[in-house]
């Protein structure tokens, strides 16, 4: 594996996750376990955890909640010095519910105090700082779709001349643009240098999930990630080069939180100079780490295990399996 020294800079929301104890109907939950999630820091943290320089910059409620989240991203090796508090609106959070195999999220982040972001937030010093040392900057359609005003401090992200790479996680919400225009986001993303799309998500954003058609809608820029469930990921470079890896066999215990790892692997092996093969190895490798937790982030694997699974033949990768007792080696 290249040993490249890269700092990398998540832009978005953090919020409180309340997970119930039992699969009874909600209103009978007494008990809950709390854990952070959210689509930025959850890629902040698994790219920390793959050994590259991270920092997770957004605002939190001044409150316990945000606290505990500081706390968690910083002992997962993210920093967290760019991150403003806010002593008026709170942290959002939501509730994972599960039943009968299936979980529904219950979200409260409306007035949080990430939704307060604007483009202003970006002339702070330390995010100023943050954002002019990094290699790659990645945040979500989430972040885009919180508020306006977090709309255009994205928009106003993706217009400034920078340096570093430029990801976006579509991570598309129909219910978070309900009533709204999702044309700042569709600007955002052509001004993309990586963006990454499930296929699911694309037929309803695009009304295609044509890796040839996506890329007339977003322009020559980007190098196009497509993920496509547990069954393929494929990558469509700017000149026309396509790459395809299948996606592992994983006994799946929770499936929340596998798109984040997927992107955090991804997107570390492009920091680290990786063939495009390995880096899509590496997106299916955290992905399916996820996937074999309730939680929506995983303990990284065994840094000799995932390097010997990123050199494997063909062969030997169609045959890994990964489920809640580790990982199947070829």
């Amino acid at each position: 594996m290249a040993d490249v020294v890269s700092r990398a800079v998540c832009l978005g929301e953090a919020m409180i996750m309340l997970a119930g104890d039992t699969g009874g109907p909600l209103e009978d939950v007494e008990t809950f376990r709390r854990s952070v999630g959210g689509a930025e820091c959850n890629v902040a943290g698994g790219l920390a955890a793959l050994g590259v320089s991270t920092s997770w910059i957004s605002r939190l409620g001044d409150d316990g909640f945000g606290r505990h989240v500081l706390r968690d991203l910083q002992e997962r090796g993210v920093d967290v010095g760019g991150v403003e508090a806010d002593p008026d609106r709170p942290t959002g959070l939501y509730v994972k519910h599960t039943t009968g195999g299936r979980s529904r999220m219950h979200y409260y982040r409306s007035g949080s105090a990430a939704s307060a972001m604007s483009p202003a937030f970006l002339d702070r010093p330390a995010v100023r700082e943050r954002l002019a040392g990094a290699d790659l900057v990645h945040t979500t359609g989430i972040t885009a779709a919180i508020s306006g005003t977090c709309a255009e401090m994205l928009e106003r992200l993706a217009g400034d001349a920078r340096d570093f790479i430029f990801s976006v996680d579509l991570n598309w919400r129909p219910a978070l643009w309900r009533d709204k225009d999702p044309e700042p986001l569709r600007r955002v993303l052509r001004a993309a240098d990586v963006v990454l799309i499930g296929a699911d998500e694309a037929e309803v954003f695009a009304g295609t999930s044509d890796p040839a058609e996506l890329r007339e809608l977003l322009g020559p820029r980007c190098t196009l990630v497509m993920k496509n469930d547990a069954h393929t990921a494929l990558v469509l470079e700017p000149d026309g080069r396509r790459t395809e890896v299948p996606a592992l066999t994983v006994e799946v215990v929770e499936p929340v939180g596998a798109g984040d790892a997927f992107a955090a692997g991804f997107l570390a092996g492009t920091l680290q100079g990786l063939p495009m093969e390995q880096r899509l190895r590496q997106g299916h490798l955290g992905a399916a780490a996820v996937l074999a937790v309730p939680e929506d982030h995983a303990a990284p694997l065994d840094p000799a295990v995932r390097q010997k699974l990123l050199d494997c033949s063909d062969e030997e990768w169609a045959v890994v399996k990964v489920g809640p007792s580790g990982v199947t080696l070829p």
